[in-house]
């Protein structure tokens, strides 16, 4: 693998991101490339007491889950792919999607995205992620249009 060659994807467990981390495994084996799968998350809001309301939440359950999901994405978008061989990091962060997968997108060869994601409408063409991604991006994007791999 040539040094530097990097395709990020970020995925959240739909079969929307499924597959576009398809479509990039199989677009890393032309390029020689090392995919990045990276999942984000933002903390989960629980009761502390009458007085003080909610207060955020990831601990290592939260963590554990999330490991847990990108694992199984991953597993099941190789297999799809045809298990090649291809390197796989996986990066989890805290943070909003769209900042943080742009952050960790700086001077790779691209970002890839699905359309849509858990939430929104089925009518969206794209969802907020993508969209948001779509004006900023720091290196070429590539929104996978697709139908959904069952979950």
């Amino acid at each position: 693998m040539e040094k530097g060659r990097r395709i990020v994807v970020g995925i959240e467990g739909s079969g929307y991101a499924k597959a576009a981390l398809v479509w990039a495994i199989e677009e890393a084996l032309h390029r020689e490339a090392l995919v990045e799968v990276v999942t984000c998350y933002s903390p989960t809001y629980i009761p502390a007491s009458p007085d003080l309301g909610y207060v955020p939440f990831d601990g290592a359950n939260l963590i554990s889950e999330v490991e847990k999901l990108q694992n199984e994405v991953v597993e099941s978008a190789m297999e799809i792919a045809g298990n090649p061989n291809i390197e796989i990091r996986k990066t989890i962060k805290k943070g909003k999607a769209p900042e943080t997968l742009m952050s960790i997108a700086e001077g790779a060869d691209m970002l890839v995205v699905g359309n849509r994601g858990r939430g929104g409408f089925a009518g969206l063409r794209l969802g907020s992620v993508s969209q948001a991604i779509s004006h900023h991006s720091p290196c070429p994007l590539v929104i996978v249009r697709t139908g959904l791999i069952e979950e």
